[in-house]
């Protein structure tokens, strides 16, 4: 898991200083390029670097471990992170969808074609970006890394509507001036939309929602592998951060003493925490049946 922290912080950080490098770039290109939709991406790109590093702190803090105060670890903080990066999202959304909308009644000078050129290398830059910090929030189990991959996917489709609405206003010109403006409030609630897919999944695991089926069938099929476990009732999994808590309850035969049970639930600790390393701790109830 120490090798999972590690992963997790660089990828925060290489977004740091992605998404720092594309804002200045937008933000200049922009400007010159004389482009309403480049600057609202400027506009989501500069959240980004702020969202990245907030990823990166609520990493950091959630990877601590527990202490007398927080017996079950701070995972729960890299949830609580992940609605950070919501809120910056809904923010950038917010002020270019103001924007947009304010300079939709200004008059709009054409935008320049190499702008085209710089999304174009843009989109290409965030959709890997994207791929590579959601392989690597996969790989390391850690919800605010996938949401910060799918900070980079919206990047990636906003500027693919930037691009559309400065292509409709240079090919077709007169009539089609405000297609940059157009472009930049579509971009406004794509983000939106991101923002929340983004939330629920954090929301789930802020409330210990039930949805970690896979890893329960895996937990129910190593628990058989132990000898003295005859079978698995009730299998709670809550997820804190990147790892996993789970309360599982166990059929061992009635006729054992509590030694020996007691044991067994030792050995089936040790054995799932081996066989599925996402796992912090586990918490075993035996039942006695008979045979």
């Amino acid at each position: 898991m120490e090798r999972h922290k590690k992963t997790a912080k660089k990828t925060a950080l290489l977004s740091i200083l992605s998404n720092t490098g594309l804002a200045i770039i937008k933000g200049i290109s922009g400007i010159i390029g004389h482009s309403e939709a480049l600057i609202a991406d400027a506009i989501e790109s500069t959240a980004d670097v702020f969202a990245s590093f907030l990823v990166l702190l609520g990493l950091n803090y959630s990877t601590k471990p527990a202490d007398d105060n927080h017996p079950y670890g701070h995972g729960k903080a890299e949830a609580l992170t992940t609605f950070a990066v919501v809120g910056f999202l809904l923010i950038s959304a917010t002020i270019i969808a103001v924007e947009s909308i304010r300079h939709l009644s200004d008059p709009q000078e054409k935008p320049e074609v190499f702008t085209l050129y710089v999304l174009a290398a843009i989109i290409v830059i965030k959709e890997l970006s994207f791929q590579y910090v959601r392989k690597k929030g996969i790989e390391t189990n850690s919800s605010s890394l996938k949401a910060d991959a799918w900070h980079h996917r919206s990047d990636a489709i906003s500027s693919v509507i930037a691009f559309v609405g400065i292509s409709l206003t240079l090919l077709f010109g007169k009539g089609f001036e405000k297609a940059d403006d157009w472009a930049a409030l579509l971009a406004s609630f794509f983000i939106i939309y991101n923002a929340y897919k983004i939330f629920r999944p954090a929301l789930g695991e802020i409330m210990d929602e039930h949805i970690h089926h896979d890893i329960i069938e895996d937990i129910r099929k190593y628990s058989l592998e132990v000898p003295g476990v005859i079978d698995t009732e009730k299998c709670l999994v809550r997820k804190a951060g990147m790892v996993y808590i789970v309360d599982l309850h166990i059929e061992v035969q009635g006729s054992l003493s509590v030694f020996d049970g007691h044991e067994i639930a030792h050995q089936l600790k040790d054995h799932l925490m081996e066989k599925l390393p996402s796992i912090a701790d586990v918490h075993i109830h035996v039942e006695p049946v008979r045979l």
